[in-house]
């Protein structure tokens, strides 16, 4: 409370508005208290789904993918969620022939969800952390990595598409691979 009201000077019929400014000051103090409280609540529960996104967030992502388109075939996919990974594979074939393949990987790690890739032209993989996840799209990036620096999964019902992203040569590129859901027999 206020001293102007604590002192000598203050006459005693005046209690009744001391009282109120104490009344105001403790309440005042209490509505400080839990309004600090509240919006470090609302900052901490806004942070958490970055890092709560877990390996059964991907779930819809397991099965079989296929894609048709100028003679080729683009097939894809993934093993449902276990041992804190997912597993996939990727394989186009044009003329009854394999021409390309990769092997994937979505993995928790202690500082987070990734995405790993090592097709066929690479001997090495290439790891791009989980840096959003929102209603079945999730966004990995590596911006290390010469091309490309994304990867976005976009997973709804029946339909995927997988984009990649980056610069290459000093120019921006997109490329989509949209796919449908098909049976893994």
């Amino acid at each position: 409370m206020s001293d102007f009201y604590n002192t000598q000077y203050a006459p005693c019929r005046y209690d009744h508005v001391r009282s109120l400014i104490q009344t105001f000051e403790v309440k005042f103090r209490m509505r400080s208290f839990f309004g600090i409280i509240f919006f470090a609540g609302l900052a901490f529960v806004v942070a958490i789904p970055a890092q709560t996104t877990t390996l059964e967030s991907f779930a819809g992502l397991a099965g079989c993918w296929e894609r048709n388109e100028k003679g080729s075939q683009f097939n894809e996919m993934w093993l449902k969620p276990a041992g804190m990974s997912m597993i996939g594979v990727g394989r186009t074939v044009k003329g009854g022939k394999t021409v390309d393949f990769e092997f994937l990987r979505i993995e928790q790690r202690a500082d987070g969800m990734y995405y790993v890739a090592r097709p066929k032209a690479n001997k090495d993989e290439t790891a791009f952390k989980l840096k959003t996840a929102d209603a079945g799209v999730f966004v990995f990036e590596n911006p290390e990595h010469d091309f490309p620096q994304r990867i976005i999964y976009k997973i709804n019902g029946t339909a995927l598409t997988a984009r990649i992203e980056g610069t290459e040569n000093g120019k921006v590129i997109g490329i989509d691979f949209p796919k449908t859901r098909i049976s893994c027999n």
